[in-house]
């Protein structure tokens, strides 16, 4: 795969992410079903793989921020969820 072929799809990969970690969950969800139906061309599946390794990242990422945010609430202590 040439140089520019491989920008072009890490690009529109990129570009299209979802507007909430909800939305990128769902999409994540549907491809696994999908990739793992093994029905999918195998271009399809090469797309499909980075699509959900994109979905991946973007997932992890909004989770982490999330973790931080609750870290600096609790003054750095995280708390579980049962205690008051």
């Amino acid at each position: 795969m040439s140089k520019a072929a491989k920008t072009d799809l890490a690009s529109a990969s990129a570009v299209a992410l979802p507007a909430s970690y909800e939305a990128a969950l769902s999409e994540l969800e549907s491809l696994v079903g999908a990739l793992e139906s093994g029905q999918m061309p195998l271009d399809q599946l090469l797309s499909g793989y980075q699509r959900g390794a994109v979905l991946l990242a973007f997932c992890r990422d909004k989770l982490k921020a999330v973790e931080n945010q609750i870290q600096v609430l609790d003054s750095g202590q995280l708390k579980s969820w049962g205690s008051a």
